[in-house]
């Protein structure tokens, strides 16, 4: 389990994330949901130990903060978003440093270690350009290499900020159902920030809804995908109904006209 309290974050003197606490349970998909600026990113860099922090990040009783970057590293793996990778590795020099939690002294990867590599690749359908330089790649085929590296790790949380950027609705599909499977099926904490309301809707097990740096409501989407809760949220009416074929609601925009 993933268990963040009262988690506060700051930039330049501004307070952009105030007290939040919720926790991440295993084999669970969280979705952290809200307007711009609401701190979903911020949340997902806190809790990786990227961006300055009050608060605690905990598992399986011990705090981040106490522990070496390695140890975290074998604990949590995270797919940023926008991230500027090293254009001159290959593909798969970039997923396989995923495993550097792990390697020995001398940083040798081990047949195992290759192996997990081609098994990450695998699952985003990357292996057709393993052999590609990452300068190379559209944004979308970087995203999944990003994942893949994640996957790599072998982490029993994960952490994606707006892991759907830059990827066409195929993709888009085919990564979050990804996502889910290895949650439910490797009991993993899975704990991802979401543009897309409906995609929140479809994929997660629970949403958090974030305004203005406070959590506002959790719960299961039908909890939480409310007209009232996203109207105020948004500052747009919205209509909530059943999806016509899947199992959830369905947030659709009202005209403002």
């Amino acid at each position: 389990m993933l268990k963040i309290q009262n988690l506060s974050a700051s930039y330049t003197g501004h307070q952009v994330l105030y007290d939040v606490s919720f926790d991440v349970k295993n084999g669970e998909v969280l979705a952290l949901i809200g307007p711009n600026g609401a701190g979903k990113s911020t949340i997902i860099r806190a809790a990786s130990g990227v961006t300055p922090s009050t608060g605690q990040v905990r598992t399986n009783g011990d705090d981040f903060a106490s522990l070496s970057s390695l140890q975290r590293a074998r604990y949590m793996a995270v797919v940023p978003q926008a991230i500027s990778l090293p254009p001159a590795f290959t593909v798969w020099e970039t997923v396989l440093m995923g495993r550097t939690p792990y390697l020995g002294f001398l940083g040798q990867a081990s047949r195992r270690d290759e192996e997990l590599t081609r098994q990450a690749l695998s699952k985003v359908n990357a292996l057709a350009f393993i052999d590609r330089r990452v300068g190379e790649l559209s944004g979308g085929e970087r995203q999944r290499v990003l994942l893949a590296r994640a996957l790599c790790q072998s982490t029993p949380i994960l952490l994606l900020d707006e892991p759907t950027a830059h990827l066409d609705l195929q993709y888009q599909v085919s990564l979050l159902e990804l996502v889910r499977d290895l949650a439910h099926k490797e009991n993993l904490a899975v704990l991802i920030a979401l543009h897309d309301l409906n995609l929140a809707s479809h994929y997660a097990d629970r949403v958090a809804l974030l305004v203005g740096g406070h959590l506002t409501a959790i719960g299961t989407p039908r909890e939480v995908l409310t007209p009232e809760l996203i109207s105020h949220a948004y500052c747009l009416p919205v209509q909530v109904v059943e999806h016509p074929f899947l199992d959830g609601p369905l947030v659709l925009p009202e005209s403002t006209r």
